[in-house]
């Protein structure tokens, strides 16, 4: 199997970068979107595949017609779920300028978050990133938050990070990525049409030191680093919180 990275480019003018939490809800929405994406195409690849073979059949023409056929859909939905079944890696660079056009030209989604925008790209071999996105910089991510993000409201799913841990923003949107795939990976099908109805939002805050105690310890899903930049392995960086996540879960 091959291993594979999700990219993130985030887009960082110097006359205009974004504020911190605009962007971490930005890449967490984005993967989400990403997410909802590969499956509906994979849903759909599997009905018309099914649909062809009934019609083979009906018109007595040849099973395999059709089946041997790829395109970006089958690429994006084959590429997710190899991604899916390995580490779920993400990798933040940024752009601007001319770089950010360029990323705008590969496969991908853009989502748009007050003062942040930021694209997903579907996952690529570890050691083979497309020639656009391999240039970009990993570093210079370091933003701030001009005022702090009000609190969430009750049916808001929330990403909620560890106030013991430095990170640069390029970092933590990836937490925050790894937040979201996490609350994806457990709502419903109605709590998914739900959340997509609200354009898969998030809110992104830092905890306390008390409630982050208490909400690391409460069940509910808790993002574990690996460790390969910034800090150390097994570290404890968000934990995802929505309506479908705190059933049988005490109140924090």
């Amino acid at each position: 199997m091959t291993e594979r990275v999700l990219p993130l480019v985030v887009r960082i003018e110097r006359a205009a970068p974004p504020q911190r939490t605009d962007a971490l809800e930005a890449a967490a929405t984005a993967v989400v979107c990403l997410l909802d994406r590969a499956e509906n195409r994979a849903e759909n690849r599997a009905e018309n595949r099914a649909e062809n073979r009934a019609e083979n059949r009906a018109e007595n023409r040849a099973e395999n017609r059709g089946e041997n056929s790829a395109g970006d859909a089958d690429a994006w939905s084959d590429a997710v779920a190899e991604w899916q079944d390995g580490r779920i890696r993400k990798v933040v660079r940024r752009a601007r300028g001319a770089e950010w056009r360029r990323a705008l030209a590969l496969p991908g989604i853009t989502v748009a978050v007050r003062t942040a925008e930021v694209r997903v790209h579907p996952p690529v071999p570890l050691d083979d990133w497309p020639r656009d996105l391999a240039r970009l910089q990993v570093s210079g991510t370091e933003l701030t938050d001009d005022a702090a993000p009000p609190e969430p409201g009750p049916g808001d799913v929330v990403l909620w990070i560890n106030p013991g841990l430095e990170m640069t923003a390029g970092k933590a949107m990836a937490q925050a990525g790894h937040g979201a795939q996490f609350a994806w990976w457990g709502a419903g099908e109605a709590d998914r049409a739900v959340w997509r109805e609200r354009g898969f939002a998030v809110r992104v805050r830092t905890a306390d030191p008390a409630r982050w105690n208490a909400l690391a310890t409460s069940g509910l899903p808790v993002v574990r680093d690996a460790g390969f930049t910034e800090i150390a392995p097994g570290s404890a960086t968000v934990v995802a919180d929505a309506p479908w996540l705190r059933v049988g879960v005490p109140e924090v």
